[in-house]
């Protein structure tokens, strides 16, 4: 399948032996991965399966690297009679979720299946988070180099965002209230972390996405005190990057607000 999103430059050849090593170190832990969630898979499965029957898998057009459309694959946690045309974001309190669903969105066990996007390519264990192609349009100007690197399951933006359908309020309209402020803050985030990264840097986000599944009731703010430097450089980044309401949490911690609980 053809790229949609042209002129997306390919990393310098000194970045080759980097990305390597953290391919062949995606395959060695997705892999070991498999192996030792196998009865995890099939406990998802046959939930799934005894409240609302198949598919258990759901697959979408994701944007991947450089701009090339890739099948990502998740346990299904609508229902299985809707319309694959729906809104492209999900709610806090979302009717299309199922039960199980509920339970998946909220552990992120339904990104599960990903782990084999990891071992096809498609994938890292840590990058930015893929886009559905509705929100092809927000790849611009310099959050255009987001498109450089593998989008993962993990990462700095999936960290700090791990809550983020708690941030769409109601009487605003979605579509563009993500187009405006969360990508963009997204986009920021990632370009921040992956322009510096480290093998090193990786497996603390491995650890930290984990951590923060169990402590899902941090706030933004504290989200953000894991990531080196934010104050330094990322905070200008974001508040410049992004229309922000008066009151929001990053204008707040732009004046000394905010802290880790």
């Amino acid at each position: 399948m053809k790229s949609f999103i042209l002129d997306t430059k390919v990393p310098q050849c000194a970045a080759i032996a980097s990305d390597s090593a953290r391919r062949v170190l995606d395959i060695a832990i997705a892999s070991l991965a498999i192996l030792l969630l196998g009865p995890v898979f099939l406990l998802i499965a046959a939930a799934i399966i005894i409240e609302s029957g198949r598919p258990v898998f759901y697959s979408q057009l994701r944007i991947g690297q450089h701009g090339r459309p890739f099948r990502m694959v998740k346990f299904r946690k609508f229902r299985s009679d809707l319309n694959v045309a729906g809104l492209p974001l999900t709610l806090e309190d979302d009717p299309r979720l199922t039960h199980v669903g509920k339970a998946l969105r909220a552990t992120k066990l339904d990104e599960l299946p990903q782990l084999w996007n990891v071992i096809k390519g498609n994938m890292a264990i840590v990058g930015p988070r893929p886009e559905v192609l509705d929100f092809a349009d927000c790849f611009k100007g310099e959050l255009r180099q987001i498109l450089h690197y593998r989008p993962g399951i993990l990462g700095p933006s999936q960290f700090v965002l791990r809550n983020e359908s708690s941030l769409f309020p109601g009487d605003l309209d979605l579509l563009e209230l993500y187009r405006v402020v969360l990508f963009p803050m997204k986009g920021q985030i990632d370009l921040w972390y992956y322009e510096r990264r480290t093998l090193l840097k990786n497996l603390r986000w491995m650890l930290l996405t984990v951590i923060g599944v169990l402590r899902h009731d941090q706030s933004l703010a504290a989200r953000l005190e894991y990531i080196e430097g934010w104050q330094q450089g990322l905070l200008g980044r974001l508040v410049a990057g992004i229309i922000l309401p008066p009151d929001d949490t990053l204008c707040q911690l732009s004046r000394g607000g905010g802290g880790r609980p």
